[in-house]
């Protein structure tokens, strides 16, 4: 061992600081902030008389952020590897996480009495309130993902808090026990394919989800002799939570913000799965003769590293790391240089998955690049398996690899 690593070592043990300092320490404040961007627009409306400021969210997520990463740029360093230890046990990080759930909840419910005080908004406004809540309980469920990865169980029960608003609390067991293990496979629900849209993965992705996360908590179950209809179930115990919050927002606030209560909920579980859609697609570990599929590499996931997505979305653009060292905190998550990189951050590929064309015309020609152009390597979409082939099949004469 190295007398680097043998200090780092001491410094854990004793708790004492190293010479290191994280220059984002602070900045990852910014996670916390985005759902006071409900009160942001509350203020602004306040100020200017403009409704518009109603929908917020939409206008920070898909428009604010990606200028942010395009002005601000990439950010590719890593902690020391010496330092990474004590990294992870620094508590200060977890409270930032932990400081969401408040903030959230806050939002969620000055929301709705925005919506029916003094008679109630018009319904655009209401429309744009419970945009804002989607895209705020959408980004939630990253916060739930950094901390239903950890092995402290409250920080588990945190992150089916965090899922409650928008009732996906069935993610917190498929991501972690079926994601995880099948990821950029075709079995994977959550992995989108060569040529699939993100209109036609969302369908499969969202029936996927819950049916197995529905799957896996049978299985575990019978494994304990114990039937599926009971609350130790934990799918059920997450719905659970959900409709106990739900139907205390509607004695508060009346049974007319139901469509409103369905609208963020549906908004707010899409912007997840859009960012599922952008982080694998196309790629593909290979099988093996044995049947199992290779092990996962930083090969098998799309990366990032502009500075603004990353701050506020916990380093979920680099996926790379999350994928081989699953419970490892945010703030210790590496860049690898062998990792596919996105052409910018989620923020605007989010965007671009919305319109097939033109994600196609960017993404495919990096899938096929990162496979050296042989698209039988790829994850391609059955349905559109021959048309692919066709159309990228290397020339006559050619190395071919192993087929899909």
């Amino acid at each position: 061992m190295s007398d680097s690593a043998n200090l780092s070592g001491r410094a854990t043990l004793t708790g004492e600081r190293p010479d290191w300092r994280d220059g984002k320490r602070y900045l990852w404040l910014l996670g916390t902030v985005v759902p006071l961007f409900l009160f942001a627009g509350w203020g602004l409306v306040n100020a200017t008389g403009l409704g518009l400021f109603w929908w917020i969210g939409p206008m920070v997520v898909y428009v604010l952020i990606p200028t942010l990463d395009l002005i601000i740029g990439d950010d590719q360093s890593n902690a020391p590897e010496d330092v990474v230890a004590w990294l992870e046990q620094d508590r200060y990080y977890r409270w930032v996480t932990y400081l969401f759930l408040p903030c959230q909840f806050a939002a969620l419910f000055t929301g709705f009495w925005l919506m029916t005080r003094n008679g109630g908004l018009p319904v655009i406004d209401k429309l744009g309130i419970a945009t804002t809540l989607g895209m705020l309980n959408g980004i939630a469920i990253n916060t739930a993902h950094e901390l239903g990865h950890k092995k402290e169980h409250l920080e588990r029960w945190f992150a089916r808090i965090a899922l409650a608003p928008c009732g996906y609390g069935h993610f917190f067991i498929e991501h972690n026990r079926g994601h995880h293990v099948r990821v950029a496979t075709p079995d994977d629900p959550a992995s989108s394919r060569l040529g699939e849209t993100f209109w036609a993965f969302w369908p499969r992705t969202v029936v996927g989800s819950v049916r197995n996360g529905w799957r896996l908590e049978k299985t575990r179950l019978r494994r304990m002799d114990k039937g599926v209809w009971t609350l130790r179930n934990d799918v059920l115990n997450a719905w659970a939570m959900t409709a106990v919050l739900w139907a205390a927002l509607i004695v508060l606030f009346g049974v007319g913000i139901v469509p409103y209560l369905l609208l963020q909920a549906v908004l707010a579980f899409s912007l997840l799965e859009a960012v599922n859609y952008l982080e694998h697609y196309g790629l593909r570990r290979q099988q093996l003769p044995n049947g199992r599929f290779e092990r996962v590499t930083p090969r098998h996931s799309w990366n990032n590293n502009h500075l603004t997505t990353n701050l506020f979305l916990y380093h979920l653009q680099r996926h790379s790391d999350h994928h081989a060292n699953p419970t490892r905190r945010y703030q210790a998550l590496r860049h690898f240089d062998d990792s596919p990189q996105l052409p910018a951050g989620y923020a605007a590929m989010i965007v671009l998955a919305y319109v097939p064309p033109l994600w196609r015309r960017v993404m495919d020609k990096r899938v096929l690049a990162h496979y050296g152009g042989d698209v039988t390597l790829a994850n391609i979409d059955p349905g559109k398996r021959d048309r692919i082939l066709a159309t990228y099949a290397r020339p006559a004469g050619s190395a071919s690899s192993a087929a899909a």
